[in-house]
């Protein structure tokens, strides 16, 4: 079970293991007492050495990590213990190579890095539920273990094996019971695809049909959850009832649903890697691509909110930047300040924990530069220094910033069948030609990084949480209060009863806000018969049949342009009469189509954007959507955030942050007082942010 700590919990990834001659080095004593100078109260352990658990098949040596444990539990250092199943040993691979996963029907992935097998086999379950059971029963009874991590970033990789493909077909003939209810659904009469039986079903590697492909990553996802679920159900069968059970979770992996695979977990874990130095900065650089690191300060907030979503609840971060996070061409360590900066913001956002990546850095292998919080010579340094600063803050906050729950101005809805969708068959380009596989990505962040600028603060919630009650009706009003804007922007892949939902919200008094591309699917991935948006355009007061891709950004006017540009996408929205037109493309044929338009509905509003909004133009949309989100607490200079969060005795946090070299200073609208220093403030007084600075300020 979980709840949340009294203290937030604070300390890295930790592998004596690694270090040479471990098992009688000092240098575990001189470890942890320098963890316990820095703050750190909590290491995870374990979950990378399945051969060093198992040398050999069926012989064990658990005995290594209790020196470990011990000194951690001496020094009241939490331990949360992982399992190692996703680290293969080569004696496994060698003498059961049939365990190896697929990449395509019959061609094998290599061995050599980690994560390459096929978990549903069962040569492959054997194995790992010995290893788990060998582990738990040794140390599920140790007074440091608070926690269990199963497995490590899981659904890496689209399993392709025999086994897998011969269930998939199992769970289309469950679902749809015979071959003709399929043909129908997903239209196979296209390119002669009719299945006169289910052994006509093809395997996916050449696979070219939408709803053939949405099936195979659902299906691939369920995988993954079943996995992880099998373990924590293993797991629970040692654990003491105080002991919570999680995995961590890369959020960008393949075949990962997360608010799926947290279901049978106690609680969240992620592992929210950014970039640093001047990636971090406001104002913001004109545009940053994302990869498994985000980029642009936007970017990491968003990542912290995506983390809360998956339970919509507090969360545990499990891995994120200690030095440069990368391979040896990327080493970009922050500027001082940024380790307070990145940390009180993953606090304010609802993290219960901060754990680095990781404590040594390696001398070998792989991640040789994901530097930790010590460098290669071990000795202490700037990083360290400066994160056991803020190991004496969150030490001095204490059990007030534990369990907070982050406020929010605007809601974004996120669709995991729509990033599917479309990251196999995108509508985004990247240069023209190329698809973008990380259109939704672009979509969703484009609208969340104008809210994050007009000084909104969101929240991301799955399409599948929105709650039953509202959905029904009885819980309409509750909802609506709680999420006054609901942006719906890439929601491809949409059912009947959720846009039927959206039009309830709105009329019930809510201000939908539609981007492109939501609506034009039904669940089974097929383009809809409607006139779009789908469903919705009756109500919304616009409709369009036509679209395009763009090769160049359109210059916007009207009183909601912003200055901005739509790019990448235009839908031809039709306004009908009565409807408001926000902005316009300047430009001899888009000239005729509105950007953005907006309707009264019932007590409520639906605004549509027919294109990908850059920046400006994103963030003129919020400004006027949530005219006074940051309520005169960001000041003037373009450098500050300022977000808040409840606190479980029900006072509110102000947590605000310089991200800058110049300092900036910031006249307060209320009382407060500083929950570091005790400090007081009155309303009216300022408060000076030196470069790269954060506060932690309470209300009066």
């Amino acid at each position: 079970m979980y709840t949340s700590p009294d203290r937030i919990r604070f300390g890295a990834a930790y592998y004596h293991e690694y270090q040479p001659e471990y098992q009688d080095s000092p240098r575990l004593k001189e470890d942890l007492d320098l963890m316990v100078e820095a703050g750190f109260t909590v290491i995870r352990v374990g979950e990378s050495v399945w051969s060093t658990w198992e040398p050999e098949d069926g012989r064990f040596e658990l005995d290594w990590l209790q020196p470990v444990l011990d000194g951690a539990h001496e020094r009241a250092i939490d331990v949360v213990l992982g399992t190692p199943t996703y680290a293969v040993p080569p004696w496994l691979a060698r003498t059961y190579p049939e365990i190896a996963g697929e990449v395509a029907t019959g061609r094998r992935m290599g061995w050599g890095a980690r994560q390459e097998v096929d978990y549903t086999h069962p040569a492959f379950r054997f194995h790992a539920e010995r290893i788990i059971r060998a582990i738990a029963a040794r140390y599920a009874d140790h007074p440091a273990v608070v926690g269990f991590q199963v497995d490590n970033e899981p659904g890496m990789q689209l399993f392709h094996n025999h086994g897998v493909f011969q269930r998939f077909v199992d769970s289309l003939r469950h679902t749809y019971g015979d071959v003709e209810t399929l043909n129908r659904e997903w239209g196979l009469v296209y390119w002669s695809h009719r299945l006169s039986t289910w052994a006509d079903l093809w395997t996916p590697d050449g696979n070219a049909q939408p709803q053939y492909a949405l099936a195979w990553r659902r299906f691939q996802a369920q995988q993954t959850s079943d996995f992880i679920g099998w373990q924590a159900d293993i797991v629970r069968e040692y654990a003491r009832e105080e002991q919570f059970v999680t995995t961590c979770i890369a959020y960008d992996r393949p075949a990962v649903e997360d608010d799926a695979v947290t279901r049978r977990l106690d609680v969240t874990a992620g592992n929210p890697y950014y970039t640093m130095q001047e990636a971090l900065a406001l104002p913001a650089a004109r545009q940053e691509q994302q990869s498994w690191t985000t980029n642009g300060l936007w970017a990491l907030y968003e990542s912290a909110d995506r983390m809360w979503s998956s339970k919509q609840s507090n969360y545990l971060v499990t891995e994120t930047d200690a030095q440069a996070i990368g391979m040896p061409w990327v080493n970009r360590p922050g500027f001082d300040g940024q380790w307070k900066q990145a940390g009180w913001l993953l606090v304010s956002r609802g993290a219960d924990m901060i754990e680095y990546w990781h404590w040594h850095t390696l001398h070998f292998g792989a991640e040789t530069y994901w530097g930790g919080v010590l460098p290669h010579s071990g000795t202490p340094g700037r990083v360290y220094r400066e994160i056991a600063e803020l190991g004496a803050q969150l030490k001095a906050a204490g059990s007030l910033v534990t369990g907070l729950r982050p406020d929010h101005d605007v809601t974004f809805l996120y669709s995991q069948d729509s990033k599917w969708s479309q990251q196999d068959f995108p509508q985004l380009s990247s240069d023209g030609e190329a698809p973008d596989r990380s259109a939704y990505k672009h979509i969703q962040g484009a609208f969340y990084r104008g809210a994050f600028q007009a000084g909104a603060q969101g929240r991301l919630l799955h399409v599948g949480q929105v709650p039953a009650q509202a959905k029904s009706g009885e819980g309409l009003e509750a909802f609506v209060a709680e999420n006054p804007v609901l942006v719906a922007a890439g929601i491809y892949v949409a059912s009947d009863e959720l846009l039927g939902f959206l039009i309830r919200y709105a009329r019930a008094g809510g201000h939908l806000l539609l981007g492109p591309r939501t609506a034009y699917a039904d669940q089974e991935n097929r383009a809809r018969r409607e006139r779009q948006p789908a469903l919705l355009a009756e109500a919304a007061g616009v409709w369009y049949d036509e679209f395009s891709n763009l090769l160049t950004d359109l210059p916007l006017e009207g009183e909601v342009a912003g200055g901005g540009h739509g790019t990448r996408w235009v839908d031809g929205l039709q306004p009908v009469e009565g409807t408001q037109v926000l902005a316009r493309y300047v430009g001899q044929h888009f000239s005729r189509w509105p950007a953005a338009t907006s309707r009264a509905a019932g007590q409520g509003r639906i605004t549509v954007v027919g294109t990908v909004p850059d920046p400006e133009f994103s963030e003129a949309l919020f400004r006027w959507a949530v005219p006074a989100a940051d309520g005169g607490w960001r000041g003037t200079s373009g450098t500050v955030t300022a977000t808040s969060a409840t606190a479980r005795d029900g006072s509110r946090l102000r947590f605000l942050s310089n991200w800058s070299f110049a300092p900036a200073t910031l006249t307060l609208p209320c009382g407060v007082r500083d929950v570091i220093s005790s400090q007081a403030y009155a309303a009216g007084s300022e408060v000076r942010l030196g470069p790269w600075d954060v506060r932690v300020l309470r209300e009066d």
